[in-house]
């Protein structure tokens, strides 16, 4: 069994990925299709003795998609960039002109002069539907066709008919000397789908990035040390065993272990958690971690698809490519409204030209029959009430890339946070400031400042800003000496200063027995404790730690309300988790998480029954964002984090993420509400079509008044309490 993955460009709804997987499966030797709507990717299981890669493409073509062979991944993302550029101006010039054709038939304009005996105006009234309906629009009727070909019916097959079967009446009109036209009833409905769907694909190509960027993480080179020397080799070269050279500043470029240093490295980009980690002979490192302070040796011991990295890339695409797609509602409907409607179409034409032997008569009432069940609001039902939920959304500050996310959102019923950049402020700062007897704060954090400010370490960082906050200038700082993993060391005012840990402290002979109390105190609240030393006498303690942000325990509190369980999944220790967990009021707590595991973990919910909210901010984020049934990045996290998310939270506030469940359940009510009632207009209305009571003029008028009922009820969303 081979497994072979693709690109598709032309997919632009759930039943294109329908259409394409049941082909995929058609073929011999196929045991596996799945088509990955928002990668626009194909990922295919096949007996390769079977079928052959050639066979897999042909299938997808002859529905009229085009294979990308190409496994670039940037040629790829530049074919999605030129279709979305593509449809962006289709939906631009057909809004101009459908518009234009509006206004020429509402206000009624005649120019005067006949071409044919028919006034110039309905003639270019026809002209620009006709480029509108059958030119930019043409994707929706070789949609219909190839639905059809499958004995399928879909959103393409309702707006094919409804705006063919109004143009058609209106040039119907034009040879029949009549004086009504409805030319801008098809121009309208084709630009607004147009329309719709280049938000869409431009927000599904942002949502498919996420698997370029995880790879953009990785490092291309690798220092390989061999026979004493070093050497500059592709990361593609470096195999298993071999010992790399890491200097400050620079990527891990495999998973490994240390041999040689000691040194401290920034994990956040792969566990999410903001504190830097102090690393000795014989810790792991990972791939694409930074190593912030310290040059080490490493033997690699897991490269190419084996490093932890890979494997977060593999689980994105795993997740993305396995979730099935959401079939719309609207779809569902019309794939039996629409051979309904045909069919009564139909019947009614034969019924009225047997009973009157009028032919022109039984079309005029087929037509009606058309016309009254075009699927104007049927068509808008899903795209107004999404726009204006988006449009909400955009304003609050809450990025909804699709439909679907807010289809996904009014289920949810349990929301999974991740601690770090999420509930929390994701980087550390000093919460307390402890002096020792004899020593004021100012002098504790003039030398503290004095010494941290040469360092890069965060902790330092956190430490001058404290001093600059309080606005207290640093002590003259001379023989910095920087101690791998234990702290720092220099000269001041001719005595030897120091600020690290409590164990490099006691190393140094200092008693910190005057604060001992106040160390227990600041750890049993998992804080980093900082010791500030002048020669061996200790001068006072720094408290350092993530803090929670402003509204994260409203954020809870209100989700509660809702009747929306809560738990917190964490990198961290647990001690930590715990203390953060409690002051935020959430019991639920999963602590010292793996990446891989946090997917994992929301699996487990889901098995459960329970429709699951992952909300986090880091890469390691990603596989679980991507998992959960509703994904919510922290728009001050990583691109990553953001990309793989159904919505995104750009202010990294965690009430925004209520909101953002609230405006989901609000908009998939209205968008039921939608549906609802368009259906009800055009069940309601065909007997009475089909019958002889509606002529074409009257069903155009109930089709309008529906479709204006529903941009109305979806209006009503903008004035909707979220939260």
């Amino acid at each position: 069994m081979k497994k072979l993955r693709f690109g598709i460009s032309g997919m632009h709804c759930a039943s294109c990925v329908t259409l394409n997987e049941q082909s995929l499966r058609q073929v011999r030797g196929v045991t596996e299709a799945s088509v990955n709507f928002a990668a626009r990717e194909a990922a295919v299981e096949y007996d390769e003795n079977m079928a052959k890669e050639e066979d897999l493409f042909a299938a997808v073509e002859k529905n009229g998609y085009r294979v990308e062979r190409s496994a670039d991944a940037g040629v790829r993302m530049q074919h999605e960039h030129a279709e979305v550029a593509a449809l962006k101006r289709g939906a631009f010039w057909a809004v101009a002109l459908a518009a234009v054709t509006a206004v020429l038939a509402m206000a009624g304009v005649r120019f005067g002069a006949a071409v044919a005996g028919v006034d110039a105006a309905l003639i270019v009234q026809a002209a620009l539907a006709a480029v509108v309906i059958f030119g930019f629009g043409r994707e929706f009727h070789v949609g219909m066709l190839k639905k059809a070909r499958n004995f399928r019916a879909d959103m393409d097959t309702l707006v094919s008919v409804g705006t063919i079967a109004a143009f058609a009446w209106s040039v119907y009109g034009l040879i029949a000397g009549r004086m009504d036209s409805y030319f801008e009833t098809g121009a309208v409905i084709a630009a607004l789908i147009l329309l719709g769907r280049y938000f869409e694909a431009k927000s599904r190509g942002a949502a498919g990035e996420a698997v370029q960027k995880l790879m953009q993480l990785g490092v291309k080179f690798a220092r390989v040390v061999r026979n004493g020397a070093e050497a500059d080799i592709p990361i593609a070269d470096v195999a298993v065993g071999d010992v790399l050279r890491i200097r400050p500043g620079e990527k891990v470029p495999v998973d490994g272990e240390i041999v040689l240093g000691t040194t401290t490295i920034d994990e956040s980009m792969l566990t999410g958690e903001s504190m830097p980690k102090d690393k000795d002979v014989g810790d792991k490192v990972f791939g694409a971690t930074l190593n912030v302070s310290g040059s080490f040796e490493m033997r690699a011991r897991k490269v190419g698809s084996d490093t932890v990295l890979a494997q977060i890339i593999r689980m994105v695409s795993d997740a993305q490519t396995n979730k099935a797609p959401i079939e719309r509602l609207a779809d569902r409907i019309s794939a039996v409204f629409v051979p309904v409607v045909l069919v009564i179409a139909a019947v009614t034409f034969l019924g009225w030209f047997f009973a009157t032997g009028n032919a022109a008569q039984g079309i005029v009432t087929a037509v009606a029959v058309l016309v009254v069940a075009c699927p104007c609001a049927l068509g808008l039902a899903t795209p107004t009430a999404v726009m204006v939920g988006t449009g909400e959304g955009a304003r609050r500050g809450i990025l909804i890339k699709n439909g679907g996310a807010l289809e996904k959102g009014k289920r949810i019923d349990v929301v999974v946070f991740d601690k770090t950049g999420t509930l929390t402020e994701g980087k550390p700062k000093v919460t307390d400031v402890a002096p020792a007897p004899g020593t004021t704060v100012e002098h504790l954090l003039a030398v503290a400042g004095g010494l941290e400010r040469f360092s890069e370490h965060p902790l330092s960082r956190a430490v001058v800003l404290e001093a600059a906050r309080r606005s207290v200038p640093h002590a003259t700082v001379t023989g910095f000496r920087n101690v791998a993993g234990k702290g720092v060391e220099g000269t001041s005012g001719g005595a030897l200063v120091a600020v690290g840990s409590v164990r490099f402290m006691r190393e140094r002979g200092t008693d910190v027995r005057s604060l001992e109390q106040k160390v227990d105190e600041f750890e049993r609240d998992a804080k980093t404790v900082l010791a500030v030393a002048e020669d061996k006498n200790l001068i006072g303690l720094l408290a350092v730690a993530d803090t929670v942000k402003p509204d994260a325990a409203r954020a809870v509190t209100a989700l509660a309300a809702m009747h929306i369980r809560t738990i917190m999944l964490t990198g961290d220790n647990k001690a930590t988790a715990r203390a953060i967990a409690a002051s935020l009021g959430i019991t639920e707590v999963v602590a010292q998480v793996l990446p891989q595991d946090k997917a994992v973990a929301v699996t487990e919910l889901q098995a459960k029954g329970a429709k699951v909210a992952f909300i986090g901010d880091g890469i390691n984020d990603a596989p679980a964002i991507v998992q959960a049934d509703l994904g919510i990045a922290v728009g001050t996290g990583t691109d990553i984090a953001i990309e793989a998310g159904d919505i995104v939270l750009v202010e990294g506030n965690p009430l925004k993420a209520v909101e953002a469940i609230a405006l989901s359940r609000i908009t998939f009510r209205t968008i039921k509400q939608n549906l609802f009632w368009a259906f009800a207009y055009n069940s309601a209305a065909l007997p009475l079509a089909a019958f002889g009571f509606l002529n074409p003029m009257i069903a155009a008028t109930a089709m309008a008044a529906s479709s204006v009922s529903v941009v109305v009820n979806s209006l009503r969303i903008r004035r909707k309490r979220l939260g």
